[in-house]
């Protein structure tokens, strides 16, 4: 294991200086919670049918917006990888001898760090989800919540 920083530049990697304002803002709506607690021990996908059991904590006032969620039985789960920087536009994932713009990867690091897991839903409990499929450090922001698309609803 290197000695380097986390977030010292890879061979063939460019950082750019990033704008110094904001065009959006945004809401967490809350927090997820995981196994994992530092982000080299997070898996690079999730697996929603044998990944571990992860909970998806909504803050009040958007607890109601989960009223009727347990007819679906997958999730989309978007959310804000605050730990990762975001001023890399090429990248080198492996340490090879190129590098791959930030856009044509799935990796963390990007302008808008926002993830996207599709999660199995195995139980709601008040503005408490229990799911599979996450991929994230545990404390990270919830931004948003969304049934599958196209998944039908799971029948009563």
């Amino acid at each position: 294991m290197s000695d380097a920083p986390a977030d010292a530049l890879r061979p063939h990697e460019r950082a750019v200086a990033v704008p110094s304002g904001f065009d959006a803002q945004l809401w967490f709506i809350g927090r997820i919670r995981t196994p994992w607690t530092v982000r080299r021990d997070c898996p690079h996908r999730g697996d929603p049918e044998n990944g571990p059991l992860c909970r998806v904590e909504v803050a009040q006032p958007w607890v109601e917006g989960l009223i009727g969620i347990e007819r679906h039985q997958r999730l989309q789960l978007l959310y804000w990888m605050d730990q990762s920087r975001r001023d890399l536009v090429l990248q080198n994932p492996s340490f090879g001898d190129a590098a791959i713009g930030t856009f044509g990867l799935r990796s963390p690091v990007r302008p808008n760090p926002i993830a996207s897991s599709v999660v199995r839903l195995l139980a709601v409990d008040g503005p408490v989800l229990t799911v599979r499929g996450l991929d994230c450090v545990d404390g990270t922001p919830l931004l948003d919540i969304k049934a599958e698309f196209g998944a039908m609803p799971c029948s009563s």
